[in-house]
């Protein structure tokens, strides 16, 4: 990706952004954050990736409302980026974020687990001497 599509790519997602947060009245579209846009090389097409909050049937909802919006987005982009041609929007949602919070829980959980094992392996407290050390039991001969 050369350094014009990144900065296109950033300055449509920063259009479709504030757009979305003030912009669009659909009650729809709601809980929606803008997390990137992918432009192509000739800048005529823009995939604006977002991520969706709520339960399934809200989020299919929000996309409906937002892909029916797209004709307006676009007009906002065209208004505010000097472009030949302005490029057609395309909204996916992207669920990485959904992703990263379901590793992070069960990396949390495999570690509970494993703190939980090490508890209930290492000795109990009475069992430990004075300086902190395992007494070790001495066979008389």
């Amino acid at each position: 990706m050369s350094r014009r599509t990144e900065r296109v790519g950033e300055a449509i997602r920063e259009v479709v952004a504030t757009a979305i947060l003030f912009e669009i009245k659909d009650p729809r579209v709601k809980g929606v954050t803008v997390l990137g846009c992918e432009v192509s090389g000739d800048l005529r097409n823009a995939k604006v990736k977002v991520s969706l909050m709520g339960s399934d049937a809200e989020r299919k909802l929000c996309m409906h409302g937002l892909n029916s919006s797209c004709g307006f987005l676009q007009r906002k982009v065209a208004e505010r980026l000097d472009l030949r041609f302005t490029p057609i929007l395309t909204i996916v949602e992207d669920d990485s974020i959904k992703k990263s919070l379901e590793m992070a829980r069960l990396i949390r959980e495999a570690n509970e687990a494993s703190a939980a094992n090490a508890t209930a392996e290492s000795p109990s407290a009475d069992a430990l001497s004075e300086d902190g050390t395992e007494p070790t039991s001495r066979s008389e001969d």
